[in-house]
């Protein structure tokens, strides 16, 4: 068997990309520093045959097949003194036949001058201590084989710095609720239909009788609502995006304002839940303002202004994608449904798209429990947004967790201190981002 370092197999092409998961910094490590085999074939060594060099043979045979260095070197010398005066040393450019030149090697040979030892004086190189000789006398083949090493050590270096992408789909490929051959058109469809289901920020203005601060106080209180009648979570997006479309296209006077509310959450819960509530609930629910024709009166009226269009998608349905994308575990997950619906009680978050909210929530609870600026290539990948593209909206985010407690409007924060909401609430804001 030939050693490793006449091993063609141990050398790779400096542009060498194989696979991450079967090389890696393993790979580099057989090949490092310590144990570099050189070029296959760099020597090679022959001896005429004669009969009477058959022990000789036997001895050469025994050394295995390795570059003459200086210890290698003594180690022939001492096995067998005679032989070593023939050894040849081939090139490793072959001629156009295909067959190794060896003649001027051969007479190279034979014109040296034989010490008294009966050894062949010529100039040995240990490719070990080569480093520390003058860079002119390393061998070609040691400079090009270390250039190669170091340049897939580098490439190795980048690639384990690098943040990889990964594949976030890949251990639900068994779960059919997870449609993973279909997720990415999905949400490629939701991106594309965000705008759609988007108002002006500046609706309020056609509205006579109402006001941002109304629309404020309705939206906290139907998130306690929400809270005590134990609905789902897209339940609530759904609920306030129906208001907002709703009064972006009819005016209402302010007395049938929490009546568009109720009537809201209605609709989403015949949408979106198992278990409806009944519309008595809602009538107990607002104190008895209205009665049981009014909610199924303005139902109608609902209805037909957003031409029963109720698949819209909310930010909720980017959450989850997004939540998944950052690897996130249940405190990381409820802090960010802390922060967004905070955002839904603030008009001014109108101007932001529904993945934009969800994508800022996310990276503002990261830097919230990590105390320093996170956003992975991954979420980058999978949400479309850059680390910069969240700063407005992200500062935003900040202000309103920090007024949470102390402002009029305490209903999420109230929420989301309790032990089933993990006291999301308590984290400490991420102050740091409103720094420039």
């Amino acid at each position: 068997m030939g050693s490793k370092e006449n091993n063609q197999g141990l050398v790779r092409p400096a542009n060498f990309q194989g696979p991450r998961l079967l090389g890696g910094s393993k790979f580099v490590k057989e090949i490092g520093h310590n144990h570099r085999a050189a070029l296959s074939n760099i020597t090679n060594f022959k001896r005429e045959a004669s009969g009477n060099d058959v022990a000789g043979d036997k001895k050469l045979s025994n050394l295995g097949h390795r570059p003459i260095t200086r210890r290698f070197a003594a180690q022939m010398v001492q096995q067998c003194p005679k032989e070593s005066e023939e050894v040849i040393v081939t090139t490793l450019v072959p001629n156009p036949s295909g067959v190794r030149d060896c003649d001027q090697e051969i007479k190279k040979l034979n014109s040296s001058t034989v010490n008294p030892s009966g050894l062949v004086d010529c100039e040995i190189i240990d490719v070990e201590d080569s480093e520390d000789e003058d860079s002119d006398a390393v061998p070609m083949y040691v400079k090009h084989t270390e250039a190669m090493l170091d340049e897939i050590d580098r490439m190795e270096e980048d690639e384990e710095s690098e943040d990889p992408i990964m594949d976030i789909d890949t251990s639900c490929v068994k779960d059919q609720l997870s449609v993973v051959e279909y997720i990415d058109d999905i949400y490629a469809h939701y991106r594309k239909t965000e705008n759609q289901s988007c108002v002006s920020p500046r609706y309020m203005a056609q509205q006579p009788d109402i006001n941002e601060k109304m629309r404020a106080i309705l939206i906290d209180w139907l998130i306690e609502v929400h809270y005590k009648f134990e609905l789902m979570e897209e339940t609530l997006f759904l609920t306030i995006n129906l208001i907002d479309r709703f009064l972006e296209r009819q005016v209402v006077v302010r007395k049938k304002l929490q009546l568009v509310g109720v009537t809201a959450m209605l609709l989403a819960c015949k949408y979106e839940e198992v278990s409806v509530p009944i519309v008595e609930d809602f009538v107990l629910i607002s104190d008895k303002a209205y009665t049981r024709k009014d909610v199924l009166d303005m139902e109608k009226s609902m209805v037909n202004k957003l031409q029963f269009n109720f698949s819209v998608p909310t930010p909720y349905v980017f959450m989850r994608r997004f939540l998944k994308a950052a690897q996130s575990d249940k405190k990381l997950e409820l802090l960010s449904f802390f922060l967004i619906e905070l955002c839904l009680v603030e008009h001014e978050m109108l101007k932001f798209p529904p993945s934009l909210l969800a994508a800022a929530a996310i990276y503002t609870a990261q830097c919230s429990l990590s105390r320093f600026k996170q956003w992975s290539k991954t979420s980058e990948w999978y949400t479309n947004y850059s680390e910069d593209e969240l700063q407005e909206c992200s500062r935003l985010m900040v202000t309103f967790h920090q007024k949470a407690e102390t402002g009029r409007l305490t209903g999420v924060h109230r929420k989301y201190s309790t032990w089933k909401f993990g006291y999301a609430a308590k984290a400490e804001p991420a102050e740091f981002l409103l720094n420039p």
